[in-house]
Order: C-alpha cells, then structure tokens, then sequence
C-alpha cells in the first residue's frame, strides 16, 4: 500500500480539525488545549501542535492527514510538516474579520512548499451577505487557479472531495507529462 500525506492549513476555528475528524478511518490524534487567545478566536479549544487522522483512497493508497496549528506564531511548523506531501487544503473562515488577507497569508506559506493546493471556504452560511466571488476575484487578481468550495467541514462529503481534486490534479499532471 502506498502511503502519501496531505496538510490542512488555516486560521484557527476554520474547520481543520473537525474536516479531519470528518474523513478520519482511525481515531484522530489531536493536538487541543484550551485556547487562551481570545482575540483571534472566541473557541474553547485550539490544535496547539498537529493534528493526524487516516483515510484509504482505492485498493492501495493511504493517506495521512496532517492538520497546523492556525495561529501564526506556530507558522514556523507549518513548512515542515508539509514537505513530501501531495498536496495541501488551505481553509478559509468566511465569518472571519479579514478572509481575504487570512488566505493570502496562508496562501504565501502553503506555496513555497506546494504547487498543489486546494482552497475550501467555510462557515459561508452564517455570512450570506458574503460571495464565494470574493475570493475567485482574488485568485484570479493574483493570477492562481486553485479549486475553490464553499464546505462544511462536518460533511465528509465535503471534505472528501477537497482530497479527491488534489488526487485527481496529481492525476492528471502525471498523465500529461508521460
């Protein structure tokens, strides 16, 4: 069985964890500890290190899913955990004060270390008067083209399917240059 990784960046409270427990076959080996940093987010419990979950895609490949801690401080750990991965999740909170600078952020770390990234939104519900435009408008401002999805990150559907575009890229980068 081939075994690959894929990371899941983003701001604290953007879902990370809970997507991972989502897709999760094992038990997720979390990172949590009460969140004394108010002013970022108002959650009780944040990933202070890193959090690991399992999925098997097909007969044979296994994928591990590495979620980073959001705040920034920590953003020295995230370069690391994303070398010989196939790909990483960037996740965006549409409720945050500023997601457009959150995904430039991540965005600018996540590329050094990736040419494979896929974009999920979440929480777009509780902020109707938002459009997922916004951020094709940045992407493309920017020149990027990355898969961009409005997701819960409760749904495995959802999230599975963020997995399945960066496979699928791979896929079809693998196809064309043979």
């Amino acid at each position: 069985m081939q075994r690959y990784k894929i990371i899941f960046g983003g701001t604290m409270g953007a879902g990370k964890t809970q997507a991972i427990r989502s897709l999760s076959e094992i038990d997720v080996v979390s990172t949590e500890a009460v969140n004394h940093d108010f002013e970022s987010h108002s959650k009780l419990m944040t990933t202070v290190g890193i959090d690991y979950g399992e999925i098997t895609l097909g007969e044979d490949m296994k994928i591990g899913l590495y979620g980073t801690p959001g705040q920034n401080r920590f953003n020295f750990v995230w370069p690391i955990v994303a070398q010989g991965a196939l790909g990483v999740v960037i996740l965006v909170d549409h409720t945050a004060a500023q997601p457009l600078a959150d995904l430039k952020d991540y965005l600018d770390a996540f590329e050094k270390v990736s040419s494979e990234i896929v974009i999920g939104v979440t929480h777009v519900d509780r902020r109707s008067e938002r459009s997922m435009a916004m951020y094709r408008d940045f992407l493309s401002q920017r020149q990027r083209h990355y898969p961009l999805f409005s997701i819960d990150a409760r749904e495995r559907s959802d999230v599975l399917l963020l997995v399945e575009t960066i496979v699928a890229r791979l896929e079809s980068r693998m196809l064309l240059s043979a």
